[in-house]
């Protein structure tokens, strides 16, 4: 006889949901590529983008994880037959090649938590111009780091789904709003203030770049954790009785939430300092990990005791997305294979880990790993190589068949179940509607665009 499936409480899976959805994405990437797509139009069409593209390929996803009540591939094997399961592969596949990096990167939190703590109470010691490419290049650091974040997450997934990823969740979650808001009220005091809410509310629709649109629709994909099976497996363990509409609406809500406020954080203390505005770092890597900490000590009042703390805010929310992405894989080896949850942890973990040791060595410890180059100049390096992979093909792609296989092969009586809005007199309700015509015809049309894009030589990792 089969194992009942554990199942999250109503809060449990949107605040598990929400943080696999919060992570690096929305207190790293977002406000860099906001600050770059110059504000306040690219936040417009980015909101756009999440609420008929992001919400309803949520949706379509906890659709399939729920209704099995099983791991992407054999969700995907059982409602559309095993040619359809190598959507279920691609998605583990995504998933565990983000992990590999994401691991790498989100190590990197622990140090900047560390140096920040150090600084604020004996001084702050500006680093030296190489000291960010002697850090990463230090391959024996990389992997004791990456090591440390994957062992964090392995702790969680060991105890399950309730006693491990919703208790940890109901913990973090709340901390990581708590601080975000402490983070909020404290910048509100600072002289960028006004300029901030001006360049993020005022849209100058001129302005925004054509590659701008596109990639606010690329960037709702890893935001949003969707298209790597993350919200696949954790509607696996959604009940019944849940709503998935309000879920998924809330967990997009929150995330965006999460997101905007990481840049009314960032920018305040840019905009605060008019003479490093023009010199923030080119790149989302040295946005966070270099231009930050250095504003944040030398020019913000307050900033000995802001700096610690956003750090350990990003470190939480890190831990938070590499949680559901373990989850995937190790749901997988649970579900095919029938080994404990113990055993499938160890083995998703090293497996995880082998690719980290790959990513953290090609960051200089290793040239061979350095110079490894597929996708041409710029994108030299293994993980380099794998972030670009993973964002421009490997997540659009496996949204693109999401939207497929529920707005075209699906059942319809399937999603009508499982969505649940109907009308007293049977009829479906204008937000099924808007479900269905957004999952068939938008949200494909949107990502074959930026399909179409990357063929032509965009980039949006």
């Amino acid at each position: 006889m089969e194992k009942k499936r554990s199942s999250f409480s109503r809060y449990g899976f949107i605040l598990a949901a929400a943080g696999s959805a919060i992570g690096l994405g929305n207190l790293w990437k977002f406000p860099y590529i906001t600050w770059h797509n110059n504000g306040g139009a690219f936040v417009i069409i980015y909101l756009v983008a999440v609420i008929i593209i992001g919400w309803p390929i949520m949706m379509a996803e906890i659709i399939i994880g729920r209704r099995v009540k099983k791991n992407p591939v054999p969700a995907f094997e059982k409602l559309g037959g095993k040619k359809w399961s190598l959507v279920g592969w691609l998605g583990v596949i995504t998933g565990l090649v983000i992990l590999g990096y994401y691991s790498v990167i989100a190590g990197w939190t622990l140090t900047s938590f560390t140096k920040c703590l150090k600084w604020s109470f004996s001084g702050y010691v500006k680093p030296g111009e190489e000291a960010f490419t002697n850090f990463i290049g230090n391959g024996q650091l990389q992997l004791f780091l990456a090591f440390i974040f994957i062992l964090a997450t392995v702790l969680v997934i060991w105890r399950g789904v309730k006693k491990g990823i919703e208790r940890t969740t109901k913990i973090l979650m709340p901390i990581l709003f708590c601080i975000l808001i402490y983070l909020v009220i404290m910048v509100m005091s600072l002289p960028g203030r006004d300029e901030t809410f001006k360049f993020l509310f005022n849209p100058d629709f001129a302005n925004l770049p054509t590659a701008g649109i596109l990639e606010a629709v690329g960037h709702a994909f890893f935001t949003l954790s969707l298209g790597m099976g993350a919200m696949i497996t954790y509607g696996s363990y959604m009940d019944k009785k849940e709503s998935i509409a309000k879920n998924a609406g809330m967990v997009v809500f929150l995330d965006t939430l999460i997101a905007i406020c990481a840049c009314i954080i960032m920018y305040t203390i840019i905009f605060s300092v008019p003479s490093v505005k023009e010199g923030v770092s080119g790149s989302t890597i040295g946005m966070l990990f270099i231009t930050l900490p250095d504003l944040l000590y030398t020019h913000i009042p307050f900033g000995a005791t802001i700096a610690p703390i956003f750090y350990i805010l990003v470190a939480f929310a890190a831990l938070s997305s590499t949680i559901s992405l373990l989850e995937v894989l190790t749901s997988l080896l649970i579900d095919k294979l029938k080994w404990t949850r113990k055993k499938a942890t160890i083995i998703a973990a090293g497996a995880t880990y082998l690719i980290s040791i790959l990513c953290a060595l090609s960051l200089g410890a290793a040239p061979f790993l350095s110079k490894w180059q597929i996708f041409g100049k710029g994108k030299e390096g293994v993980l380099n190589t794998l972030d670009h992979l993973a964002a421009n093909w490997m997540l659009p792609v496996g949204g693109l068949f999401i939207t497929i296989f529920v707005g075209w092969v699906l059942d319809e009586k399937i999603c009508r179940d499982e969505v649940s809005l109907y009308n007293e007199d049977g009829s479906p309700k204008f937000t099924y509607k808007a479900f269905r015509f957004f999952i068939r015809y938008i949200a494909p049309m949107a990502i074959l665009a930026v399909i179409v894009a990357v063929f032509a030589g965009w980039d949006f990792s």
